[in-house]
């Protein structure tokens, strides 16, 4: 098949452009502008388009199928251009669905914890040597892409995003995949600039609930409120499955999950992550998986990229990054830190950087987000306000917003850099969440400084 992607340099789109070039497709593609790893990985296979822009004459009556990404606008030249000549044009979730809907397709959703979860399955999947389809939202170490999709294996595993699908379909994400066997880790409103209630939020979920085919499996985190609400409120004919956190400890630092056998030691730690292990162990149960077959492969897993992820490490410091933004998630990451180095200090800085973070009307939700902290750091840069062409917020407003006693404020990038490198970290624990960098956080200098 021939397949022209409309905005490959996205870290979904060009995963999937790279995983139907290994199944033998012939890709083209444009973009504007394409940053690494995206631009690196596309030019690895070929796959780098020769110049950057939008150009109408790459759509042509040869190509079986267009692939829009969400970076494109609704007046793409070239999307204008398919559409003119009456082509297949797929978004990227509806053309996962062509892919694999004949397959058992297992959708992990949820406002949080869903990247994690399904970097769980796939990790035991692996370890099992079960061969399975994929679509996940981090990169995994033994894994070359995001994204993989094959003829011949029976079940394919979605991580379930519930933003928008493309800039011509408003539906969110995860209503097109239609799973036989579904997951719903949390709910926490998000994503307000898409869905201005909590309501309207919530109901993105009831909808998902309702798309799970008949006589299929619901798997849901019965310790959130608003998911057992939705979960049991659901009448659709399909089984329903509740899972909770297990029993575990933390001694040394380590934490230990009770299982059938005893206690087993991880390398993961936080309440919210052994919550995220309950719902992996159902999901790789329904897959074909023994449970002690599962305990052996979990106690290997380390975690999803840039989720609670260890970048640096001495023997009285070490340093947390994790894409935590919302306030649900601050909250979980932070506390998990604290709760795992009781004995030490925490030092915890969140970047404010996403539309909703940074929407006065939204900055209440963050209240108590931080409170595990010793030291808590709140970073924001005026320019992406302007970026966003958003009203401006102020320190006090943060701070009223955070209600955390002594809580640091920060807006210059250099300045919050040098804050850091000021700090004493003796026996500290630094934890930085962000889906952004700081104004350019030079990570790699950082790790050197601390562990030198």
């Amino acid at each position: 098949m021939n397949i022209h992607f409309i905005a490959i340099g996205g870290a979904a789109m060009h995963n999937l452009a790279l995983a139907l070039h290994h199944k033998g497709y012939q890709i083209t593609g444009s973009d504007d502008t394409i940053f690494e790893p995206s631009k690196s990985r596309l030019e690895k296979y070929g796959l780098l388009p020769p110049t950057f822009g939008w150009f109408p004459e790459k759509i042509h009556s040869n190509l079986d199928a267009v692939i829009v990404g969400m970076h494109a606008k609704a007046d793409n030249p070239e999307l204008i251009q398919a559409q003119k000549m009456g082509l297949t044009i797929y978004s990227y979730p509806e053309f996962l669905y062509q892919q694999s809907k004949d397959k058992t397709r297992v959708v992990i959703g949820g406002s949080h914890g869903k990247t994690t979860i399904t970097s769980m399955v796939l990790h035991v999947m692996q370890e099992c040597n079960k061969k399975v389809d994929y679509m996940v939202g981090a990169l995994l170490e033994g894994f070359e892409t995001m994204v993989h999709l094959t003829n011949e294996n029976d079940f394919m595993v979605l991580e379930g995003d519930e933003y928008l699908t493309s800039p011509i379909d408003l539906r969110p994400k995860f209503h097109l995949y239609h799973p036989n066997i579904a997951l719903i880790s949390g709910i926490a409103w998000d994503h307000i600039n898409v869905f201005p209630t909590i309501e309207n939020y919530v109901e993105q979920f009831e909808i998902f609930i309702e798309k799970i085919t008949p006589g299929g499996i619901l798997i849901y985190n019965e310790e959130d409120d608003l998911v057992k609400k939705v979960a049991e409120n659901a009448t659709n004919p399909i089984r329903k499955i509740a899972y909770k956190t297990p029993v575990y400890k933390v001694e040394n630092n380590k934490t230990w999950i009770e299982t059938t056998e005893g206690w087993m030691p991880l390398q993961i730690f936080g309440a919210h992550n052994l919550n995220n292990l309950a719902g992996a162990k159902w999901i790789c149960q329904c897959m074909g998986i023994d449970e002690l077959d599962f305990y052996e492969a979990i106690a290997t897993f380390k975690g999803a990229s840039k989720r609670l992820e260890k970048i640096a490490e001495s023997t009285q410091t070490v340093i947390f990054k994790d894409f935590a933004h919302s306030p649900s998630k601050v909250k979980a990451t932070t506390n998990a830190v604290k709760q795992q180095f009781a004995n030490w200090k925490l030092l915890a800085c969140l970047e404010l950087h996403t539309y909703s973070s940074l929407n006065p009307e939204f900055l209440k939700e963050y209240q108590q987000a931080l409170d595990a902290a010793d030291t808590a750091v709140v970073f924001y840069s005026p320019e992406a306000l302007q970026i966003k062409r958003m009203q401006e917020i102020t320190e006090e407003q943060i701070k009223q917003a955070f209600q955390k006693q002594n809580l640091i404020v920060h807006t210059n990038p250099q300045i919050f850099h040098e804050f850091l490198k000021s700090q004493d970290l003796n026996q500290t624990a630094l934890l930085l969440m962000s889906s952004g960098n700081y104004g350019g956080i030079d990570l790699e200098e950082l790790k050197s400084w601390i562990v030198s």
